[in-house]
């Protein structure tokens, strides 16, 4: 797939971590590798934490987003439907294992280690210059109509 997922299923979302359509969102591309989905993101000096590293809300920003679509991604493909369910993060917890640079890309890759009928549950790591920086487990759910997120993408 040339096209990330959130450009070719969302390009009107707003989401600050993913969102195409949010000039002001970090604008996160997350591509299907195989069984994984990865990213690669560069930051700006105004998501540091302080001088050449970033910080570490932004780190779970993107961790967050990126597990999401990976979640949506394997729904899709594993219930054999057209266009991805809206999911929402159930739950997530970030592990940063030691400091991320700022000043070159990060690289991100996840992927579904387990799943029942409505949710998955997402494993990835952060990698940069070759190190795992940082780390991320969640569960998250598609959710149903009526839910406020339903209609998202």
């Amino acid at each position: 797939m040339d096209t990330s997922l959130q450009d070719r299923y969302a390009s009107a979302t707003r989401c600050f971590g993913c969102g195409p359509a949010n000039e002001k969102g970090l604008r996160i591309k997350s591509f299907p590798e195989g069984d994984e989905v990865v990213c690669t993101w560069v930051a700006e000096p105004h998501h540091e934490a302080f001088t050449g590293v970033l910080n570490g809300g932004i780190i779970g920003t993107l961790f967050d987003c990126h597990c999401n679509w990976t979640a949506t991604h394997f729904l899709m493909r594993r219930d054999g439907l057209a266009f991805p369910p809206c999911t929402v993060t159930a739950s997530f917890a970030v592990t940063l294992k030691r400091p991320t640079p700022s000043t070159r890309p990060v690289h991100l890759r996840a992927r579904v280690v387990e799943s029942g009928p409505d949710r998955a549950t997402v494993e990835a790591t952060m990698t940069s210059g070759g190190k795992v920086t940082a780390t991320c487990r969640g569960t998250f759910v598609a959710v149903k109509e009526g839910h406020p997120a339903f209609h998202r993408w």
